[in-house]
């Protein structure tokens, strides 16, 4: 038996290199290539993320009115004055964190339970299935002025469809679902949970699809039931979307303007004016850019306090 002869490499070439092949990653690109391909994602990200909070910062330490030439540097004053209850603009700005924090109250505990809900019937397999995850979601594809304006021609009290099937039922039918409170608040969450419920029964959809079967037909085996295998199995691997869904449903809650502005007009008053209501009117039709920044910084900080807790309540919790 003879042995098929090896060809010797040629001068100047290892043999290890010719068995391991060509050497790429760094050694063979260098460590500035990873940075190139960086390079368009920092560009965007610095001008439209950090160059904002960078010059929105140093507007709120001014008194910053852009129909002015000089804008004098203030300092912390912009802050102190949303906590001193004898300037001008302590009781808009707070009175606004409160509409906000209505609305949140209201809209986010619905906008986590009637999603999951609508998440799991779309899990079942039953005849319609994609039509009926196509229906729920449809909505949330319009932007927020169609989704507005529509709604508050349904709303009107006096050529309403909303009170013309009212009264054909035998409800009351002259409520002023636009200009009177609770009736505003009602309108703003109903109209809200309407159109984006769709977005997170996505989330959640996605969430439970991702569960091991094993787990239930083992949850079965066990003798639970379905409540259980929802408490002991559903819930604990639905987790991370859980926590997830909860905190950007807080974020975009807390950020509510367009229902506001184009349906109730922040009225009756200034019930329904929320936070970036009051800071879009203060900034851009008051000129005070600096105290408009200042009031964007004490919204942020609270959503950040409040993700904090969110996250702590979620967390891993060691048996």
């Amino acid at each position: 038996m003879t042995s098929t002869p090896v060809a010797a490499p040629q001068s100047g070439v290892r043999v290890d290199d010719v068995r391991r092949g060509p050497r790429r990653g760094l050694a063979t690109h260098g460590k500035l290539a990873p940075w190139l391909f960086l390079a368009p994602y920092l560009v965007l990200f610095g001008t439209f993320v950090i160059a904002p909070i960078v010059l929105g910062l140093w507007i709120s330490l001014h008194r910053w009115d852009y129909t002015l030439p000089g804008k004098p540097f203030v300092g912390g004053e912009n802050y102190s004055d949303l906590f001193r209850p004898d300037s001008l603009i302590y009781e808009s700005f707070w009175n606004s964190m409160q509409a906000t924090g209505i609305f949140t109250l209201f809209s986010v505990p619905l906008l986590l339970v009637i999603p999951l809900l609508v998440a799991l019937v779309m899990n079942k397999k039953f005849p319609g299935r994609n039509l009926f995850r196509a229906v729920y979601f449809a909505p949330y594809v319009l932007g927020v002025a169609v989704v507005a304006v529509l709604w508050r021609y349904l709303l009107d009290r006096n050529i309403g469809l909303v009170n013309y099937y009212l009264d054909l039922v035998g409800l009351p039918s002259e409520t002023a679902w636009t200009t009177s409170i609770p009736a505003a608040w009602i309108a703003l969450v109903g109209v809200t949970v309407w159109w984006t419920l769709g977005y997170n029964a996505v989330i959640y959809l996605a969430g439970l699809q991702d569960i091991p079967k094993e787990l239930y037909e083992a949850a079965t085996v066990d003798g639970a039931n379905r409540w259980q295998q929802f408490w002991n199995v559903t819930m604990p691997g639905l987790r991370p979307v859980l926590q997830f869904v909860t905190v950007i449903t807080i974020i975009a809650s807390a950020n509510m303007f367009g229902q506001s502005y184009l349906i109730t007009q922040g009225g009756p008053g200034r019930e329904t004016r929320t936070a970036i209501y009051q800071i879009a009117e203060t900034g851009l039709r008051n000129y005070q850019m600096g105290a408009a920044a200042a009031m964007s910084y004490a919204l942020t900080l609270a959503l950040m306090l409040l993700s904090l807790a969110v996250f702590w309540l979620f967390r891993e919790r060691k048996a």
